[in-house]
């Protein structure tokens, strides 16, 4: 492996910023190129082994997708404590491999969050940047108060290890 393509140390360390009234951002540096990255973000079949938190006790029923521009999604969850499953679903609104995926969350009565997650690529570690943006002051309240925005750190933890087990397969 030359120099150049030689991944950096990454931090390790995800942070999660509210940066506005409707706006939460998540950064992490992950050990990998983008376009490893962007893969587990965009194929299903990677995005099922790493979305869900393992210390929620979440199940991931199913997660169907087709990621591409004008695409949609559809994921459900289950957890002991509740009697029915929970399903997010929303449409693709831009997909630009391997740098940018913007999507929307449709599951609430209301508008819900619109998310961009973009991958820059960083002397072979890929910087992560997930923007949430809310219709409202009181949504990301709702949702910061719910506890769902709590999972990112270990999220992005089960993403850099699959990232690291996809480059040393690519490796090989």
């Amino acid at each position: 492996m030359n120099e150049a393509a030689r991944p950096v140390a990454a931090s390790n360390a995800t942070n999660v910023e509210r940066r506005s009234d409707r706006e939460l951002v998540v950064t992490r540096t992950v050990n990998g190129r983008a376009r490893i990255v962007f893969e587990a973000w965009s194929r299903p079949e990677l995005f099922q082994l790493w979305w869900v938190p393992q210390s929620f006790g979440l199940t991931l029923v199913s997660f169907e997708a087709d990621v591409r521009t004008g695409g949609s999604y559809r994921l459900v969850m289950r957890h002991p404590s509740m009697e029915q499953p929970m399903a997010f679903f929303g449409r693709y609104l831009e997909v630009t491999p391997p740098s940018r995926i913007v999507w929307t969350n449709e599951e609430g009565d209301e508008a819900g969050a619109v998310t961009t997650v973009s991958f820059e690529e960083r002397g072979g570690a890929t910087l992560v940047v997930v923007s949430e943006l809310y219709p409202s002051k009181e949504a990301l309240d709702e949702a910061v108060a719910s506890g769902s925005t709590s999972g990112w750190g270990e999220q992005l933890e089960q993403l850099e290890a699959l990232v690291g087990t996809l480059a040393a397969e690519n490796d090989r």
